[in-house]
């Protein structure tokens, strides 16, 4: 991969700022990336085992509701997805780079503080995810293990544990090709569990429910939402990958984005119309967020309604699991990198990685919502929203003084900026104000 000047060709500028080319021995060979795979990129980076939590949160306002809150989560995720892009392909042209990742190029803008608070925000996204995943995760597992052995449902901690155990176990014992095959694997049958989710779930949806409204409680489904749509961080990969062209980045981010957008509002609309509000009677178990996934995972749509409810759930979660494992390890590897401390073998990473939310979600198994609200709250609010408009006003502000060439990609200058750190900060109020309430 080297980068390139931009020539003229038919008094046409070139588009892209360099181009990956690769050596086979006797000619550099040109290996473009496509709109497709940065396509598909994203939108595998956004669908994750927070669709799992949309039903329970959109469930109190109701699906029209819902519906209007995650299309305007999407704009803002949009708009702070294209910042991101916009941010990292001045940041390659005027540097002279031909990629860089979302915590390099934070670090390169805003400077040490900026990536420890960068650095801190995906910290943390990823231990409160990975403890919400194997809470949930677990608590499907046993179920499920209890209903084929014949038994009474296993305690909550026990499938916490035997589900951080056993896909743990097999991405510590199992090789990168295998995991990976796994994992396509994992996915295919989380994109056929879900068509017939929609398929079976699509007949038992209730009128009462396509009526029933309430507005004001739509703002406590906010930030789950903000973590169901969450894909910033992989945007820098996906500049790299498309060779800085603008035209190709934001056709990507668009469609990358809705795709899953399109996903959520079938899967919300699917659920909430299929819990009736027979079911709905009667339930008071103390819980603070009722999820109508569970009424549907025991069947009260049907049986095999409940079933792939239950294959749906299990798998989108294993799938992130194996992802956000991933992730935690490459971060690891790159703040020990340059210390003296490096382990001999992966267990101490694992550990690392697996053993602090294995035990927060065995101590505390009812945690998935609020592990999820907490983290859209204000990891996904500061890495998603605050951080991108922070680092675009001061990329901006330096172009202008220095009279450089800026390629924005968000319209709106500065009011889009403020409005952008506004919400995340109002958000963030919001969860402060009810914490000190309660």
């Amino acid at each position: 991969m080297v980068p390139i000047k931009t020539v003229l060709k038919n008094s046409e500028p070139v588009t892209r700022l360099f181009s990956h080319l690769e050596f086979d021995g006797k000619k550099l060979n040109h290996q473009p990336g496509s709109v497709l795979g940065s396509t598909a990129l994203i939108a595998g980076t956004t669908v994750g085992a927070g669709i799992l939590a949309l039903p329970a949160v959109t469930l109190p306002s109701g699906i029209l509701p819902s519906t209007s809150g995650l299309i305007a989560v999407w704009l803002y995720a949009l708009v702070s997805g294209l910042l991101v892009a916009e941010v990292t392909l001045n940041t390659m042209r005027t540097e002279g780079l031909s990629s860089i990742g979302f915590l390099g190029l934070v670090e390169k803008i805003l400077g040490k503080v900026g990536a420890q608070i960068a650095g801190g925000a995906y910290l943390f996204i990823h231990y409160a995810l990975l403890v919400a995943y194997i809470t949930q995760g677990g608590e499907i597992l046993g179920v499920a293990a209890a209903k084929v052995c014949g038994m009474q449902i296993l305690p909550t901690w026990m499938g916490t544990m035997a589900f951080t155990l056993l896909f743990g176990g097999i991405m510590y014992l199992g090789r990168e090709k295998f995991i990976e095959k796994l994992n396509s694997a994992f996915v295919g049958i989380v994109i056929v569990s879900f068509l017939g989710l929609l398929f079976l779930g699509g007949r038992h949806i209730q009128t009462a429910q396509l009526l029933f409204q309430n507005w004001s409680a739509l703002g406590s489904a906010i930030s789950v939402m903000s973590v169901a749509l969450f894909f910033q961080n992989v945007v820098p990969l996906v500049v790299t990958q498309l060779e800085g062209d603008a035209r190709k980045i934001r056709q990507s981010i668009f469609i990358g984005s809705v795709i899953p957008l399109i996903m959520f509002l079938a899967w919300n609309a699917v659920i909430l119309g299929s819990v009736s509000p027979d079911m709905l009677n009667g339930i008071s178990d103390g819980r603070p967020v009722f999820d109508p996934l569970e009424i549907l995972r025991a069947g009260g749509a049907g049986e095999w309604l409940g079933v792939l409810v239950s294959i749906f759930s299990e798998f989108a979660i294993v799938t992130s699991f194996i992802g956000f494992v991933y992730g935690l390890l490459d971060l690891f590897k790159d703040i020990f990198l340059p210390t003296q401390w490096q382990p001999s073998s992966r267990l101490p990473l694992y550990s690392l990685v697996l053993f602090p939310p294995m035990t927060l979600g065995t101590l505390n198994p009812s945690i998935f919502f609020t592990a999820l609200d907490y983290t859209g709250t204000f990891g996904i609010s500061v890495l998603g929203g605050i951080i991108p408009a922070l680092m675009s006003w001061k990329q901006r502000q330096e172009q202008e003084n220095s009279d450089s060439t800026n390629q924005p990609l968000v319209p709106g200058g500065k009011v889009t900026l403020i409005a952008i750190v506004g919400m995340a900060l109002a958000m963030m109020g919001r969860q402060i104000l009810s914490i000190y309430t309660k």
